[in-house]
């Protein structure tokens, strides 16, 4: 079987010749060697290896965004809304202590409101400094932006182009954030609890606001690219410690919960992406009817041991997982291969939809140790002699 063949059989639950392995990020993301900017730390000689090992030896999902925000908008009238958006947002790029940074201001009813990110050379992560929601008040103001605002065009010609230079290897994945992520993002963790918890009634109007146009957007991309994969980022703001699993229900099954049967009525399968402590929210994400979960961190991040949710959930849902980053560049090679061996007994135990073989997380360094890459060829050597 090719990866495209691996990967559908999985999804569909249809045997397979082996399990596919997956290196999630790389592989999946937009990496390119040959791009020599220096806030792009894959153009460092010892990541073409391992981008290659992706690309040549493992069952590859692209995940791509079928989006362009704050460019064009998804009314009829483009300028129009691109327009009644920069009433409210200003937006400022520069380089600041070797730093690369961007300022967000947003003006509505009587108040400013600023956000701030950062990126430095060596490390491929966005940090935000400064949230742009910081108060009860902020919140309510932000409410009071039209829709237009939020306008953006669906582009997925660029997926199909994708599919193309992927051909027979795998998949390309539409990535899209739930309603909550968006909501989530716009405060720090801290504020994000307080409001979620104490303000509840409001925070549903903020994603209710929210899901309009990310319930748009679903119904329109998986009317013109039905029968993809997707992977829906964004319901692990609601699992514990953060809060209370009674929450997650109000605040993923009822905002996310609409996408999942969107892209399963077209006939797609729906990922739901969830870190950290998922067990007593499993329940709920099956009931929204997901295809497939990731990345199911083993404890000491998680709390659900693969072999339990296989065993319990595994004719419902396809696992990708589970893997830790931090094992993969720790570990010595015996260890981590026995670790490999242990995961993918566990994940294709006794009868189950499918399983995918496949990092929690990816390096995002400037270098790659040669730890590091020994255990990911390892990693992929173990599972194509299985």
């Amino acid at each position: 079987m090719n990866g495209r063949q691996r990967l559908m059989a999985t999804l569909r639950g249809e045997p397979v010749d082996r399990p596919p392995v997956n290196l999630y990020e790389i592989g999946g993301l937009i990496m390119d060697p040959a791009d020599g900017d220096p806030f792009n730390v894959y153009n460092d000689p010892s990541w073409r290896p391992l981008l290659e090992l992706a690309e040549k030896h493992t069952d590859i999902v692209r995940m791509r965004s079928p989006v362009r925000r704050h460019s064009h908008a998804a009314w009829d009238d483009s300028r129009h809304a691109e327009t009644i958006r920069s009433r409210f947002f200003r937006t400022q790029v520069c380089e600041e202590g070797g730093c690369r940074i961007a300022r967000t201001t947003l003006t509505i009813a009587g108040r400013t409101m600023t956000s701030t990110t950062l990126r430095t050379p060596d490390v491929d992560t966005v940090w935000t400094s400064e949230h742009l929601l910081k108060s009860k008040e902020d919140l309510m103001a932000y409410l009071q932006l039209p829709d237009e605002a939020f306008a953006e065009i669906v582009h997925t010609a660029a997926l199909i182009d994708e599919e193309a230079k992927v051909g027979d290897r795998g998949l390309v994945m539409v990535d899209a954030e739930d309603p909550l992520c968006m909501a989530a993002t716009l405060f720090s963790m801290e504020d994000y609890t307080v409001v979620a918890l104490t303000e509840q009634p409001l925070f549903h109007r903020l994603l209710e606001k929210l899901a309009r146009h990310i319930h748009w957007r679903t119904a329109t991309v998986a009317e013109e690219l039905p029968g993809r994969l997707w992977r829906i980022y964004g319901p692990e703001f609601a699992t514990e410690p953060y809060l209370p699993p009674q929450l997650f229900d109000q605040y993923v099954g009822r905002y996310t919960g609409p996408m999942v049967r969107t892209i399963k009525n077209s006939g797609g399968f729906a990922r739901v992406h969830v870190h950290g402590r998922i067990r007593n929210v499993l329940d709920c994400i099956i009931e929204m009817g997901a295809d497939a979960i990731d990345p199911i961190e083993p404890p000491p991040h998680g709390d659900a041991e693969l072999a339990f949710v296989r065993r319990r959930y595994g004719k419902d849902v396809v696992l990708f997982g589970n893997i830790e980053a931090a094992d993969i560049e720790t570990l010595e090679p015996p260890a981590f291969e026995s670790l490999v061996r242990r995961t993918v007994a566990d994940g294709t135990a006794g009868e189950g939809r499918g399983f995918v073989l496949m990092p929690t997380a990816s390096p995002f360094g400037r270098t790659i140790p040669p730890r590091t890459l020994r255990n990911y060829q390892a990693m992929v050597h173990i599972v194509e002699n299985l």
